[in-house]
């Protein structure tokens, strides 16, 4: 028994934020940010009312009318954020009440940017054990309401979106092959919020010196984001008996596009088979690869190969290998 991909389906904000909007903020311009990052503009979601569950529940629900599938067959909901909704209860809770999924056990989980390779292999196992026939893996994130838009190296990066993917049982040869997952906590001081937690609780002086967003040191997470996500892709690949070559697509989390390019470099991979959407998207987190897949799905074919890589805060970063379940064009 396996679990395998049946269908999915994303929710990206309407508003767009440019990198002409973001020059008038802060001292940039659409040169550098397009040069340094390969971004060239990102949606956001305006609403301060609004979370990653109003995300999710446009992302279920558009995948239920699209499957013709009822949200009452849905066993459990997994979401992988970092910006939920609140501290408790989990946004997966949300999601799963919003969209009519009675019967679904939910519960979020968080490993910052590599949430949604952490995500798949987390909501594969709940099907392998034979025990459910239909998750949900929930990966969005509304890393706005994390951004500090008076910081230019970090304030172009992010936008905001989310995925989901629908997975059930087969005793085909397809689905999700194997994973890799790793993590270092040495990466901590170079990738992390400041306050908010349990540590540094909120006051008026974490609020006062801008400690509740995104705190990035750039230099450090790029050389050890390339290197990584390389390496576990790789390992991953080989340990299976195959090759580079047997690669159909190769998914990588969109951080930032000379991150990709050196990724695939160190790969030596085909880059016309590299799915990249970071120019239009920026890092939306958990759910840049997820958003990937949904562009790319009509471009799948049953049996592709398909190879993720992620890195993150922690630092966490991992890779799936992946057998694709159907035809994408069918959808």
């Amino acid at each position: 028994m396996n679990a395998v991909i049946t269908g999915l389906e994303a929710y990206v904000p309407e508003d767009i934020l440019t990198n002409e909007d973001i020059s008038e903020m802060v001292d940039t311009t659409d040169e550098w940010i397009t040069t340094r990052v390969g971004i060239k503009e990102r949606r956001i979601l305006k609403d301060k009312n609004l979370g990653v569950s109003f995300m999710g529940i446009q992302a279920v629900n558009k995948l239920f009318q699209k499957k013709g599938i009822t949200p009452e067959s849905i066993d459990g909901i997994v979401c992988a954020t970092t910006t939920g909704d609140y501290h408790l209860p989990s946004t997966a809770s949300i999601i799963a009440w919003q969209t009519g999924c009675i019967n679904a056990f939910a519960f979020d989980m968080q490993a910052a940017c590599a949430g949604f390779v952490y995500g798949l292999e987390t909501a594969c196992n709940f099907i392998r054990s034979g025990r459910y026939q239909r998750i949900l893996l929930v990966a969005g994130d509304k890393m706005t309401s994390i951004t500090d838009y008076t910081d230019r190296t970090t304030c172009p990066l992010f936008g905001d979106g989310c995925g989901v993917l629908l997975l059930e049982p087969t005793e085909e040869p397809y689905g999700l092959i194997d994973t890799i997952l790793r993590s270092d906590g040495s990466g901590l001081p170079f990738l992390h919020m400041k306050a908010g937690g349990s540590v540094r609780i909120p006051s008026y002086e974490t609020i006062d010196n801008r400690e509740h967003y995104v705190y990035q040191e750039g230099k450090s997470v790029f050389k050890r984001a390339v290197t990584d996500m390389a390496h576990v892709a790789m390992e991953l690949v080989e340990r299976n008996g195959l090759k580079k070559e047997d690669i159909d697509w190769v998914v990588p989390h969109q951080a930032n596009l000379r991150i990709v390019d050196a990724v695939i470099n160190n790969l030596e991979g085909d880059i016309n088979k590299v799915m990249i959407n970071i120019q239009k998207y920026g890092n939306t987190s958990s759910a840049t690869i997820p958003l990937c897949l949904w562009e790319w799905e009509d471009r799948l074919k049953k049996g592709d190969y398909l190879l993720t890589a992620a890195f993150g805060a922690g630092y966490t970063w991992g890779s799936n290998l992946l057998k694709w379940g159907y035809d994408g064009k069918q959808t």
